[in-house]
């Protein structure tokens, strides 16, 4: 477990800023915390006025769907940092992600997981080992508001 001074600094060096963590856009919470379990509902490729939209197969490259996943990852550390009422040194292991990613029917499926490594990459460089995760990756033919990624993820905090 690293200290939260530790991820702030990691994200720091890496060039991240976190966002504001992202309001419910219909009848859900963005997290759930049960036990030493925080379940964290879907984040899409959205902060702020930023976002990246489209459909791999069409209009999106891997490249863009790797920056979209990015932008999800940022939205996910968000919630675990207001789940942890701000201390990310609670966070002791990314346990699982579940990634969506916007594609067309022929899109090629060995794409999705790459895409999907946008986000695994970066719970790895700011929480090592910890952030190690089981996940899945599968495409959708649409996703809310047209973004390229959606990712939830299920994290276990002290």
């Amino acid at each position: 477990m690293s200290s939260d001074n530790t991820v702030e600094n990691t994200l720091k060096q890496l060039g991240l800023t976190l966002p504001a963590p992202s309001l419910p856009a219909a009848n859900y919470v963005p997290y759930v915390i049960t036990g030493h379990l925080v379940f964290i509902s879907g984040q899409i490729s959205k902060i702020g006025d930023t976002a990246i939209g489209g459909r791999l197969g069409e209009d999106l490259t891997v490249e863009q769907g790797q920056d979209a996943a990015k932008l999800s990852a940022l939205n996910l550390i968000a919630q675990m940092k207001a789940a942890c009422d701000g201390d990310l040194s609670r966070v002791k292991r990314i346990v699982k992600l579940g990634g969506f990613v916007q594609a067309t029917p022929d899109a090629t499926s060995r794409d999705i997981p790459t895409i999907i490594n946008g986000c695994s990459d970066i719970m790895v460089a700011v929480f090592g080992e910890a952030g190690r995760h089981a996940r899945f990756a599968v495409s959708a033919p649409s996703l809310p508001l047209d973004v390229a990624v959606e990712i939830d993820a299920v994290v276990e905090i002290a």
